[in-house]
């Protein structure tokens, strides 16, 4: 189970925000100041904890408190002095890895630059020696796959996902327009957003984060090592090893499918039409009118659920468009998202349980539309996925 995912064990601060805070650039600044306490009150990152502090705090890393491990090293669940619970990431002794060592970096670099309220909150680090650690907040509710794959028992809605996949939206286009200078993400997936108690959702996972071009230089993409997650990756980037925030809005356009499919990106199990993606099988559904079929089976085939269904798949196939140039922003992808659950919140037939047919209300794509959903899909129906290897991980 890969480390940056961290794991199923941060926690709930507070009610994550439905908009992205600020008009301009680096006007968010502030979202975490409501409590009174020395800890919350701080900068982002700005604490320099002592390796006593953190001893204290995880009772000298107590294998009861170990909450998870990976790649990267060991998360364990910790209480500082003023009663702050928090995530404490423990990086593995042989940081002579260069790469690991790299993700320790720019996690720190980006958490402590950020603050929003969809955005995982980073409290502060620890550099010493061999001993490199990382504190941030605890969300205790699981990750967003465990969810989809009900490791609680409970199925999540379809209104849930909705206002989960909205606040994914509004931190990375804060990531995107808001901050000082355009960060990033590179590893939009499932397993790095983490869900508070109230259902909200929490982006995780800076390990591969960079800076975007300067626009203002007149530099239009980062070049760069592909990093990512095999299943979200974008080929474009995968092929030209030229980085955009557009790379990040196709790893939301498959983590859109996944959301209302409930299935994971690639499947190697499933029959070979199915297993390369799920994104694939869903898109060509949806192109053939049969979009309902792929709704998540644990999901009531409500009107309601169809027609937002159908919406979604459509701003999907948009994300996931071969060139980055066609695809919508994370803005405009937020926008669009409000005013699905906007209307299926408003639709007279939410949560009931009629089914809905291929021939009922739901209508099936144009014939243009059709047509401009092949120009846009046929190039990618036969793209793989890359093998696992150094310059992504499999999920």
């Amino acid at each position: 189970m890969l480390m940056n995912r961290f794991v199923n064990s941060f926690g709930d601060v507070s009610g994550a925000s439905d908009s992205t805070d600020g008009k301009t650039r680096g006007a968010t600044r502030g979202t975490y100041a409501t409590r009174n306490d020395s800890t919350h009150m701080r900068k982002p990152g700005s604490i320099k904890f002592t390796m006593a502090e953190i001893h204290k705090a995880t009772y000298n890393f107590s294998p009861a408190l170990k909450v998870g491990e990976g790649g990267f090293g060991t998360v364990y669940k910790g209480q500082l002095q003023d009663g702050t619970l928090v995530a404490i990431k423990r990086a593995r002794k042989s940081m002579y890895d260069n790469n690991l060592e790299g993700e320790f970096q720019s996690e720190i670099q980006v958490l402590s630059t950020v603050e929003h309220l969809n955005l995982l909150k980073c409290y502060g680090y620890l550099e010493q020696g061999d001993e490199r650690v990382i504190v941030v907040e605890f969300v205790p509710n699981g990750t967003l796959r465990e969810h989809l794959e009900c490791f609680n028992g409970n199925v999540l809605s379809l209104a849930s996902r909705l206002n989960i996949v909205i606040d994914v939206a509004h931190a990375i286009t804060y990531l995107h327009t808001y901050t000082d200078h355009s960060i990033i993400h590179r590893d939009i997936k499932s397993s790095n957003i983490l869900l508070t108690e109230k259902l909200r959702a929490k982006v995780a996972g800076f390990g591969f984060a960079l800076l975007a071009a300067d626009a203002e230089s007149g530099q239009t993409h980062v070049s760069t090592q592909v990093k990512g997650t095999a299943g979200y990756l974008d080929p474009e980037y995968l092929r030209t090893y030229q980085l955009t925030e557009k790379s990040d809005v196709y790893s939301f356009g498959t983590l859109l499918v996944e959301l209302v499919t409930g299935r994971r990106p690639i499947e190697a199990k499933r029959e070979l039409k199915e297993r390369v993606t799920a994104r694939w099988y869903a898109m060509k559904k949806f192109i053939d009118g049969d979009a309902i079929s792929v709704l998540d089976p644990r999901l009531e085939k409500s009107d309601a659920n169809g027609l937002a269904l159908e919406k979604i798949l459509k701003l999907a196939l948009q994300c996931v468009a071969s060139h980055g140039q066609d695809r919508p922003s994370m803005k405009r992808c937020a926008e669009v998202l409000w005013n699905i659950r906007k209307d299926y919140n408003e639709v007279p037939a939410y949560g009931s349980h009629g089914q809905c047919s291929k021939s009922g209300n739901h209508k099936e794509p144009s014939k243009t539309f059709k047509n401009r959903l092949y120009e846009i899909t046929t190039p990618l129906l036969n793209c793989f996925p890359p093998e696992k290897g150094n310059c992504c991980q499999a999920d």
